[in-house]
């Protein structure tokens, strides 16, 4: 008998994580490594956020809170719900969570049962499927390639849902593609939602601040109001605040979910850390000028990357709406023979060639559920981002 879990066997370790790890197994042993794996902004927290976070331990706010977030914290996600997306949740309708990645995971430890379903779209986040697949139930996986824009299709939707469907899951602008649904796209994918009333929504806004051109961000249940019922609308600081090692996450929805959220983490984390709440209340509150200074440096960035890959033999690099992401199609790699010899079957390969030969980290597309295909992240300093772009010119040239 094995002391491990059924559940623990079904699920794989972060592939994003096992990247960012062995990168920095590399610099530690002295080799020269570009790691774009992480998605973590290079920009600091606020200072406004920071001094929040000092007065609150200088006042003693580091005791036990409310199991699923302070009053003050709620107030203020109430407050941005209502000022950024035209939706109003009362307070019981609002959950606090350690990080994004754990609303995700209450919410669906909370409703899913073995032979539920959860349609999710490929690319996908690549917690998604594991965490779905934690409870038993069984995700169903819907590729959408880049000749749609990496986006979800109505007729796909319709098409993937049966009487098992719980969830559909879905993140807009998108890790890993920086792909991100229009208001009028959110309306077709809600005309079918409507005619399948069993079916409830968690839409991943993670990257609602960092927007592109001139878009306007929307979320599914501002878009279509009769859907609010069943709609859990996830976000949280870590992305547009630089405020990834706080661990906020946050949502509105349904209050029996809310509740559920909360009962689930009464019996695990207990509340989120009581300065990362002050912390993320003061950002919410306060001043949000900064974002468009970095979401302009985001753009450069952004530029600077797509051009240079699509000048890169083999790559093909389409121009994302948002996030901090590219997602180049390396279709042209696959068969092509390295320097060594090895023949890159994959785009697993094609990740490990780059990391072993140049010291430039990627994460495969395969991790993210549609091949071939990798990961990058711009989210660091532009003369990084032109090496790490010319290191893999260089490896692409030298196949054959």
């Amino acid at each position: 008998m094995s002391v491990l879990s059924a559940a623990i066997q079904r699920i794989q370790p972060s592939p994003t994580i096992a990247v960012s790890n062995r990168a920095a197994t590399l610099k530690a042993e002295g080799r020269d490594v570009i790691s774009l794996g992480a998605g973590e902004p290079d920009f600091d927290t606020p200072d406004f956020v920071k001094e929040a976070a000092i007065e609150a331990i200088r006042k003693g706010a580091t005791k036990y809170t409310i199991v699923d977030g302070t009053v003050a914290l709620k107030e203020a996600i109430r407050a941005k719900f209502k000022r950024d997306n035209g939706l109003d949740y009362a307070l019981s309708q609002i959950t606090v969570n350690v990080g994004g990645k754990q609303t995700i995971f209450n919410a669906m430890m909370a409703t899913l049962d073995p032979g539920d379903e959860v349609v999710i779209p490929a690319p996908y986040w690549v917690s998604y499927p594991d965490i779905v697949q934690l409870t038993g139930a069984t995700p169903v996986i819907v590729k959408c390639g880049l000749d749609q824009g990496f986006k979800l299709r109505p007729e796909q939707l319709d098409a993937a849902i049966t009487p098992r469907t719980k969830w559909l899951i879905f993140n807009s602008p998108s890790n890993p593609t920086g792909a991100a649904y229009t208001a009028a796209e959110l309306k077709a994918l809600a005309d079918v939602l409507l005619g399948h009333p069993h079916v409830f929504i968690l839409t991943d806004d993670m990257y609602e601040h960092i927007v592109y051109d001139g878009f306007e961000f929307a979320t599914i249940a501002q878009v279509e109001p009769r859907l609010y019922n069943r709609t859990l609308t996830v976000n949280g600081a870590s992305k547009a605040y630089a405020m990834t090692g706080w661990r906020i996450g946050y949502a509105g929805g349904p209050e029996r979910i809310i509740k559920a959220i909360a009962k689930i983490q009464s019996q695990s984390t207990s509340n989120p850390c009581s300065i990362a709440q002050a912390a993320a209340t003061a950002a919410l509150n306060g001043p949000q000028d900064f974002l468009a200074e970095r979401n302009a440096a985001f753009v450069a960035r952004r530029d600077l990357v797509v051009s240079m890959l699509n000048q890169t033999r083999g790559l093909t690099c389409p121009r994302p709406e948002g996030a901090f992401y590219v997602y180049p199609d390396c279709s042209g790699l696959i068969g092509k023979v390295t320097p060594g010899g090895q023949t890159l079957t994959d785009d697993e390969a094609v990740a490990g060639y780059l990391l072993e030969s140049v010291g430039v980290a990627v994460v495969h597309g395969a991790a993210f559920g549609l091949s071939p295909a990798f990961r990058i992240s711009y989210a660091t300093d532009t003369a990084t981002l032109t090496d790490a772009c010319e290191r893999i010119q260089r490896a692409c040239a030298d196949l054959r």
